[in-house]
């Protein structure tokens, strides 16, 4: 496999071939996208990109449809038939469709690609990675983390061991071990070798989050996809202990758990997503990568809601300034 997202991100770079390809918009234009497993209606990265494309279909007015992926062996055939279709561009969701997605944007130069989470070096013509330094902000998220455990250990987890999930898992630690040296304490992460092994299994989530519980973590950020709906209702069954969220903001998502959620790790797909639409729609689409960060808002942390009044206005400076100094370059996030 090509070099991955992983060197991209870690050197927050903007990289674009300078000859625009495929595309141009117009009646009839139309988008599709295939998702990972997990499926469309995951609350977290398939859903989350998806939202870009009907952002899309309505600002552009152009068609969009998305197919899913049940298995990895789906996602080959479900590219192939966009490309069957004459789909004009295809979005694919996920680092696991790398392979297929480079094998198919170089047979088929005139359909303009872009993929969530992976990226290309050297790049290809009608590919935009769409990758994000999301260990930026899953370092505030570590570091409101250690402010704010009760217990003196928080926890994290992933789904597969690929670099979207570790680079959040490696960030929040940094972020703990930043906290611990700004405040001389020892608040410990478990859980970093910590991998389900899928993106689909809720009753994994719950089965991590009671050992992290059991362990003392009373603050988890799961990395897994639906697998974290799972851990957040072990959280929910036990008061005390509360839950970080990633790619969206949970108490959106997942509603149902806003009373245990503190924040959550945001990636921005839905809006990258879209502008990688839109520059092939309007005929000015180009190859490269798009790196979403703490400075063009492609990475965020959310708010606080039911935790607002819980979080001194002293650690939510901190937090501000933590910010500041990474997008300064000063504060190094471990990744």
């Amino acid at each position: 496999m090509r070099k991955s997202l992983i060197a991209m991100a870690s050197l927050m770079v903007m990289t674009a071939i300078l000859t625009a390809c495929g595309g141009g918009g117009g009646a009839g234009f139309r988008a599709g996208m295939v998702t990972d497993v997990g499926g469309i209606d995951d609350k977290s990265f398939n859903a989350t990109s998806w939202d870009g494309l009907e952002m899309a279909r309505e600002e552009l007015g152009i068609e969009v449809a998305y197919l899913e992926s049940q298995q990895q062996t789906d996602y080959a055939a479900n590219i192939s038939q966009f490309v069957d279709q004459d789909y004009d561009m295809i979005v694919t969701v996920g680092f696991l469709l790398g392979d297929d997605t480079q094998t198919f944007a170089q047979q088929n130069p005139d359909i303009d690609f872009a993929i969530v989470d992976y990226s290309y070096e050297p790049t290809i013509e009608n590919v935009l990675g769409l990758v994000f330094a999301t260990d930026e902000a899953a370092f505030l998220a570590g570091y409101l983390a250690a402010g704010m455990t009760q217990t003196g250990k928080v926890g994290t987890f992933g789904g597969i061991e690929i670099p979207p999930v570790t680079i959040f898992m490696v960030g929040f630690q940094s972020g703990v071990e930043y906290y611990n040296q700004q405040h001389d304490t020892d608040v410990e992460v478990l859980g970093m070798d910590l991998f389900v092994g899928n993106f689909e299994s809720t009753d994994d989530g719950r089965r991590a989050a009671e050992d992290l519980i059991a362990e003392g973590a009373d603050i988890i950020m799961p990395v897994a996809g639906p697998v974290g709906l799972g851990t957040a209702a072990a959280v929910q069954e036990n008061p005390g202990t509360m839950l970080i969220g990633v790619d969206t903001d949970w108490c959106v998502s997942a509603a149902e758990y806003c009373n245990v959620t503190l924040t959550s790790v945001l990636k921005n797909m839905d809006v990258a997503v879209l502008e990688a639409v839109r520059l092939s729609y309007e005929g000015t689409f180009e190859g490269g990568v798009y790196v979403g960060t703490l400075e063009n808002d492609g990475v965020g942390i959310a708010p606080f809601h039911e935790f607002e009044d819980d979080v001194s206005a002293e650690l939510a400076a901190e937090l501000e300034q933590i910010k500041a100094d990474i997008i300064a370059g000063t504060i190094d996030t471990g990744w």
